[in-house]
């Protein structure tokens, strides 16, 4: 037992790692009635990755990108009812994020973790027989916390599972005839929940 302790909180504690990752998950968005009256749906798959370095004294830094895509159709309300139009639109929630965070130390083989960050989302929405000035593309600015717990499943593999919660405000509901006006929904932040393998110690 002595000699797997030391040299495991050794490697966790007092060395520079650089890491990879690669994550799929599920995000459920804040404006849920926006993204139901387009989509059909406030939830779908999320699929990203990034670099992480792991810095002495457990904390941590990481870049992550990551892509939410779904087509659904263009709709007109009217006294709180919805009318499909017929024209197929395509949203993609594209996040950029960088966040750094603190490794918990541990017992047992999960090493628990949390962090906070700033990410730059961008987002668009196209239609194929739209004219060019009725599709979206634009940037916004938010921000995120989560935390997690990580398991090593070989010396260079590990898997963890982590919740994360983002705010991008004021980023809906600008546009005077949109969906996201109507229900005064905004934020395009949301909740996710993702499984992520790590390559690197």
């Amino acid at each position: 037992m002595c000699l797997m302790g030391p040299s495991v909180v050794g490697a966790q504690t007092g060395e520079f790692m650089l890491r990879g990752f690669a994550d799929i998950g599920r995000t459920t968005f804040s404006a849920e009635r926006s993204f139901q009256a387009v989509l059909g749906s406030e939830r779908g798959a999320v699929f990203g990755g990034g670099v992480e370095a792991v810095l002495p004294q457990r904390i941590f830094v990481h870049l992550r990108a990551s892509r939410f895509r779904a087509t659904g159709e263009r709709v007109f309300l009217f006294d709180g009812e919805r009318f499909r139009l017929g024209i197929p639109t395509t949203v993609t929630v594209t996040p950029l994020e960088l966040a750094g965070g603190y490794r918990f130390d541990y017992r047992w083989r999960i090493v628990p973790y949390a962090a906070a960050g700033v990410g730059w989302h961008r987002y668009t929405e196209t239609s194929r027989f739209a004219e060019t000035v009725e599709n979206v593309s634009e940037r916004f600015q938010g921000y995120e916390i989560l935390a997690g717990g990580e398991v090593r499943v070989t010396r260079w593999v590990s898997a963890a599972v982590e919740a994360q919660w983002t705010t991008v405000p004021d980023a809906l509901g600008t546009a005077p005839d949109s969906v996201s006006r109507e229900f005064q929904e905004s934020d395009l932040g949301g909740a996710t929940v993702r499984v992520k393998v790590v390559i690197g110690r």
